[in-house]
C-alpha cells in the first residue's frame, strides 16, 4: 500500500449538493485542491448518494486526470447482490460509473457476522480473487462493522486481505459496541493496516456544543475536525484517514493539517479526552448519518436527521427541537409513520435499536 502518499483521503459520501443533484463544479475544485497539495486516495460506493457518488467522481476525477494521478476505492455491498452471479456485472458497472478500467483498492463492503454469511454464501471474496488476479482490483480489503471476534474469524478465513476500513474515532475507542480499539488490535494481530471511516462521527465531534468545545479551544489553535482526525491518524498502524467532506471550506482545513501530519501532543490527547468524557455523559445516540437505514425505508423516514434533532436538543437545550424535527421530516415520513418493519436495523452499521428510538421521538413530537 506504498501507493498512497499521505495519511488523508477524500471520502465521497458526503459530497457537496445543489437542488438534490452533486454540486459538481464545487467538488471539482475540491479535487483539484486536494491533489495539488499531494494527497491521492478518493474512496466511494455504489449506494453513496443513491448511486449518484461514483457519477460524480467520474466527472470530477477521473475524467480530468490522468490515471497515475489517483487512487481510486470502490466496494461491493451486499444489497446490490444476490448471487454470485450477480456479482461481476455489477463490478463493471461500477467501472463503468466511476470512467476506470481498474480499481487501485476494492473492498467488502460493511462486513458484520450477517453480512459476512452473504457473502460467503455467494462466494464474494473468491470472485474478488479472481478479480484482482485479473489486474482489476489492485488490492483487497474490508470494511468493518461488528465484533472484534467477528473480525478475527474474516481474518483468519481469508488471510489474503491487505487492509480493513474501520470506524475509528476518540468517541468510540474503548466504546462496548462499537469496539474500535478492540478490532484494531485484531488488524495489528494479523499485520493487516488500517483504513479510518467515521473519524469524526458523522459530524459529530466537528461541531462541538460550547462545554464540550471548551477543553479544544483552551489549546489555542486547530478546528474540533482537527483534533479528531489526527488523534485517528497518530496510531502507528493506520495508514490513512478517510473524511467526508462536504464544502471547500472542509477541505481546506483539512489540507491545512494533514499535508504536513503530526500526532496529536499529550496536552492534545487529554483536552480529547476530556471532550470524549463530556459526550459520555450527554449520552448521545451514536448514529454517523451514514444513512444506510434510509435506503430500504418503505415509510421514507429521514432517521439520521430525527436523530440528529434528538441529539441537538440534549446538547443545546433552547434550541426550538419541535421546529427542527418538522422541518427534518418535511416532505418524507415522520417517526409515528414507523411500522416497525426493521429493515433499517438489518443495515445499521451501529446496530442501533431504531425502532424504539422512532418510538420515542413519536411519543415526544406526536404524529405530523
Amino acid at each position: 500500500m506504498q501507493e498512497i502518499q499521505k495519511k488523508l483521503g477524500f471520502g465521497a459520501m458526503r459530497l457537496p449538493m445543489l437542488n438534490n443533484e452533486v454540486d459538481t463544479a464545487q467538488v471539482s475544485r475540491m479535487v483539484d485542491a486536494f491533489l495539488e497539495n499531494g494527497f491521492n486516495y478518493f474512496d466511494t460506493a455504489h449506494g453513496y448518494i443513491d448511486g449518484k457518488s461514483e457519477r460524480a467522481l467520474k466527472t470530477c476525477l477521473t475524467s480530468r486526470y490522468p490515471r497515475e494521478r489517483y487512487l481510486l476505492a470502490d466496494k461491493l455491498s451486499g444489497p446490490f447482490f444476490k448471487s454470485e452471479a450477480d456479482i461481476r456485472p455489477l463490478f463493471e458497472s461500477q467501472l463503468e460509473a466511476c470512467g476506470v478500467e481498474y480499481f487501485d483498492f476494492y473492498l467488502m463492503h460493511a462486513q458484520g457476522a450477517e453480512s459476512f454469511a452473504h457473502f460467503k454464501a455467494c462466494r464474494a471474496y473468491e470472485t474478488a480473487q479472481a478479480l484482482l488476479a485479473e489486474g482489476k482490483i489492485r488490492h483487497l480489503g474490508i470494511s468493518f462493522h461488528d465484533k472484534a471476534e467477528v473480525l478475527e474469524q474474516i481474518l483468519t478465513e481469508y488471510p489474503m486481505l491487505e487492509f480493513v476500513q474501520l470506524q475509528f474515532n476518540y468517541l468510540d475507542y474503548d466504546d462496548p459496541i462499537v469496539q474500535s480499539g478492540a478490532c484494531y488490535d485484531v488488524c495489528c494481530k494479523h499485520g493487516k493496516p488500517v483504513i479510518v471511516m467515521e473519524p469524526v462521527r458523522g459530524g459529530l465531534l466537528a461541531t462541538l456544543p460550547d462545554n464540550a468545545r471548551a477543553p479544544l479551544d483552551a489549546l489555542h489553535g486547530g478546528s474540533p475536525a482537527s483534533y479528531a482526525i489526527r488523534y485517528a491518524a497518530g496510531f502507528g498502524n493506520i495508514r490513512l484517514v478517510l473524511s467526508g467532506m462536504s464544502t471547500e471550506e472542509q477541505m481546506r482545513d483539512n489540507v491545512s493539517y494533514m499535508k504536513d501530519f503530526a500526532p496529536l501532543t499529550e496536552t492534545e490527547r487529554a483536552a480529547v479526552a476530556e471532550v470524549r468524557d463530556i459526550f459520555r455523559r450527554e449520552v448521545l445516540i451514536p448514529c454517523t448519518a451514514c444513512r444506510y437505514c434510509t435506503a430500504g425505508c418503505p415509510k421514507d423516514i429521514p432517521i439520521p436527521d430525527i436523530f440528529s434533532v434528538m441529539n441537538r436538543k440534549k446538547l443545546h437545550p433552547y434550541i426550538d427541537d419541535e421546529k427542527a424535527y418538522r422541518d427534518a421530516c418535511v416532505g418524507k415520513g415522520d417517526a409515528a409513520s414507523c411500522i416497525r418493519c426493521s429493515r433499517c436495523e438489518l443495515e445499521c452499521p451501529q446496530h442501533l435499536p431504531i425502532r424504539a428510538l422512532l418510538s420515542d421521538a413519536a411519543k415526544k413530537y406526536g404524529k405530523l
